[in-house]
């Protein structure tokens, strides 16, 4: 799925990223409203991982819904 689609269908999914990633608050999720700079940002913040990491894990996300 690209991120112009997962960030139309936001709300949708941002219950699915809620689960992937535990640790986000829902003013997290909110903010990062489908943008994946944003939710990279996010979980990068919340789980202390470096940039790339982030990135990756915001991917397999993508790929996965």
């Amino acid at each position: 799925m690209n991120w112009d689609r997962i960030e139309g269908n936001w709300k949708q999914v941002k219950g699915q990223a809620r689960e992937h990633w535990g640790k986000l608050t829902d003013d997290d999720v909110d903010q990062a409203a489908g943008r994946r700079d944003q939710l990279v940002g996010r979980v990068q913040e919340r789980y202390g991982v470096a940039k790339d990491e982030a990135e990756r894990q915001v991917d397999e996300f993508a790929n996965r819904y």
